[in-house]
């Protein structure tokens, strides 16, 4: 379910965090089903267990994920939707990189055809906000 990549520069709890968003997107990861707990998570991952512990508790401050005392820590019901609109907040910054990069000489076409490339080979279609 999860790679870490050691030699990232990014921090592996990180990793975990974007990757448990990645599963909630594509659908991998639906609302109600339980994440693997710390300690077994930690053991298959081969890393210490406040790392875990670390990136679930950012997952919940974004409420992707819910914790149940003496149960486990579970995908929230509005983390689809969460991911979405924060993903759909990223518009206004899409919006200045393509200006820039047009600006830049990249023809309309050529980031066309990069989105439609892009487009197909997404693992899931729209979000639904």
């Amino acid at each position: 379910m999860f790679r870490i990549e050691p030699l990232s520069r990014q921090p592996v709890y990180e990793q975990i965090v974007e990757q448990t968003e990645t599963l909630v997107l594509t659908g991998s990861l639906k609302a109600g089903d339980q994440m693997p707990s710390v300690r077994s998570l930690a053991v298959t991952l081969s890393i210490n267990p406040n790392t875990i512990q670390k990136a679930y508790i950012e997952l919940d401050r974004r409420g992707i994920i819910q914790a149940a005392p003496g149960k486990g820590n579970f995908i929230s019901p509005a983390a689809y939707d969460l991911l979405c609109q924060t993903k759909r907040s990223q518009l206004d910054a899409f919006d200045t990189l393509v200006r820039e990069l047009l600006l830049a000489g990249i023809e309309k076409e050529e980031l066309c055809g990069r989105l439609d490339t892009l487009a197909a080979t997404s693992l899931k279609g729209e979000c639904d906000v």
